[in-house]
Order: structure tokens, then sequence, then C-alpha cells
């Protein structure tokens, strides 16, 4: 992984290296009568909502790969909202969100605009994926969400397969779309999260706490994620993190479409009194509790529990149910996440806890300039 340096001169550099989109660009198809674009800028798109595919890259058959997008532009208008979901083929509550909120918003109530992304990593949601699996023979398992463009902004069109397919993404449907944004994630396969939020600079802790989290990470970010390189343009953006995966969980997805109106009406997209922001927990370093052998555990604590130093977090069980060992807490902390599958290979993590560190560089009004280390 390629490490990146934050400065307000890098910001200026990428700004003045990245194109301004002239205009959307139609190739002249239609899917199901949706018109299909080459590159998106909303400031020619009428008030209302408009239905768009977004033709990114051919497949290795010749036909392409195509992202759905929804743009809901206010009678007024207003900042623009970037919000995105399915980077991970198998995380799939951002997406119920973004199609709840493009049903239930009304144009002529926003100022403003939401350009709305319901599943950008299209092979790995069609195989349930993590990574993009565009092809059996070739590109399977490339994170779209760490190959995002880097700093300074880079000609990655001639890259691999996948990341042309962040190029092209990044360059012809986010920049100059988005004033501020918010990705959508859930925990990986066999494991699950409260609602937490990934937080990297003083205005996207902002916007983090209008989401109304259970918890927020002050981080330093990963070279090449939508929120980092967002950040890095100055578009402040989060990462929000809800529940488990390939489901659609209707509390985690009441939370996402509860905070984001919150968000609007605190950025002036919506009328109403926002809400005060919560208490989520706040956290700037995390680490996993790794099982030393193979089994079966069991679970000691839950999702948000405070623990202790040397607190029983779980048992690993033989197959004939006998207690080979338990695993105690390294240090306190709270409980982030946890694996919702019992079946434990040697080396997995099982519980991940989340606490405050005062010596490390990210404190809770945001992070200072890089380099950090990458992931």
């Amino acid at each position: 992984m390629r490490t990146r340096l934050f400065s307000l001169a890098t910001v200026a550099l990428l700004t003045l290296a990245t194109p301004l989109l002239a205009a959307t660009t139609y190739t002249g198809d239609r899917i199901d009568g949706v018109k299909v674009v080459g590159g998106l800028d909303v400031a020619d798109l009428p008030a209302g909502k408009t239905r768009l595919w977004f033709r990114v890259l051919d497949t290795s058959i010749g036909q392409g790969w195509y992202i759905p997008i929804v743009v809901i532009k206010g009678a007024k208008p207003g900042p623009k909202l970037l919000i995105t979901a399915g980077i991970h083929g198998d995380e799939l509550n951002g997406i119920a969100v973004i199609h709840t909120l493009a049903e239930t918003l009304s144009p002529d109530s926003l100022s403003g605009t939401i350009v709305a992304i319901p599943g950008l990593n299209t092979p790995g949601l069609q195989h349930s994926t993590r990574g993009f699996t565009s092809d059996v023979i070739g590109t399977g398992g490339d994170n779209l969400n760490r190959l995002m463009p880097n700093v300074p902004h880079p000609d990655e069109a001639n890259g691999s397969p996948a990341m042309r397919y962040d190029h092209r993404i990044w360059t012809k449907l986010f920049v100059g779309n988005a004033d501020f944004a918010v990705d959508l994630h859930t925990q990986s396969r066999g494991t699950t999260y409260p609602a937490y939020i990934f937080a990297q600079t003083h205005e996207a802790r902002k916007i983090a706490d209008a989401l109304k989290p259970d918890v927020i990470n002050m981080d330093p970010g990963v070279d090449g994620a939508v929120e980092n390189m967002l950040n890095a343009i100055g578009v402040p953006a989060v990462t929000y993190e809800l529940g488990a995966p390939e489901t659609f969980d209707e509390v985690m997805i009441a939370r996402a479409l509860s905070g984001l109106r919150n968000l609007m009406i605190m950025r002036g997209m919506l009328v109403g009194k926002a809400e005060a922001p919560g208490k989520p927990f706040v956290g700037n370093a995390i680490g996993n509790v790794k099982s030393p052998k193979g089994g079966w555990a069991r679970l000691k604590v839950k999702l948000g529990d405070m623990v202790t130093a040397g607190q029983p977090l779980f048992t690993l069980h033989n197959p004939f149910g006998e207690v080979v060992t338990t695993i105690n807490a390294p240090h306190a902390g709270q409980v982030l996440s946890l694996a919702t599958d019992p079946r434990i290979e040697p080396g997995d993590w099982v519980v991940r806890l989340i606490w405050w560190d005062d010596t490390l560089p990210c404190k809770a009004d945001g992070c200072p300039p890089g380099p950090f280390p990458a992931e």
C-alpha cells in the first residue's frame, strides 16, 4: 500500500491537477429506458429526480460494466452531497439506505443536490464479494476502496482493470459533483459492527457528529479509500459502517436515514430542527484480539461493552465442546466488532476493541497532516 502526505500545498496541487467536468456526456444508449452516461456534471441536470446508468468499463467479453446513479436536484440552490454504497460487493445496508432516500425525498423540499450511487462495485455485487471480482481468469480480488487515485492525482487510466475502473469513477463521477460526502459500508463477512464512523479531518468530525453514530474513530486514513481521497482534495467525507454484511438490516438502515436527514438539515439542505449530536464513544486506536488455535468460539461480550484489561472476551472449544483456552482483553476499551461465525481458524480475530490513546497523532477534532503509514 502506498503512503500519502496530506498538506495544504498537496491539496492545492491536487485541486489544480484534477480535471473539471464540462458537461454530462450521454452515450446515446438506454438500459430499460434509462439513459447511459459516460460522465456526470450535475450542474446541467434539471431540478427533480434523474436516474442514469454510468458505463464504467468493458468486460472481458466486450460488454459494459454499469453503475446506477440517482441525482436528486432541489428546487433551490445549495450544496452537493455525494452518498455512495457498495464499493465492497458484500456490504449491502447502504444500498437500501440510498434506495429509501431516493424514493422518499422530494426535490421540492431540497436545497442543493444529492448524488446517490447505490452500488459502486458491480462485479463484486454480482458475486457477493468484497473485492473487484471482474473476471475469474484475471482481476479477481482487488479492493476498490484502496485504489482511488492517489495524491497528487496520477493518470491511472492505463493501470489494472480495477485501477481503470476506479479512475473512471473518480474523474467522471466524483470530481466536481461533491461538496461533502458519506461513503456507506458494513463489516465484512462473518463479522458485525455497530453504527460506526471513520473520521479524519476537523470538517469530517462535524459530519460524523451530525450522523449520530454509536462510535467515531478518529483515524488518519488509508491510501486509496473513497473517504480519504475526497478529504485530500478538500471535500469533507466520512466512512459510515452499518452493521453486518449480506443483509438489509432495517434498524441500521433507519439509523443511517435519520442521520443523513440530520446532516442535511445542519447543512441547510432541508428545513427542520437539527438534533444535537449524541454521545458516541470516540477512539483513535483499534486492535484485533485473535485466537491462537482453531475451534469453536463462544463470546463473553457484546457490541458496545466496555471491558477492562484481563477481562474474558471469548472461550475456544474443541470438537467435543471442551474449553481449549480463554482469551482475555489485552487492555481496556470498548467492543467495536465481533465475529458472528463461531468457526475460528488459528490467527482469526474474534473481538475488535477501540480505545483512546493520547500519544497518537489523531485528536478528537481531527488528525494532523501526514505522512502516516499505509494500512
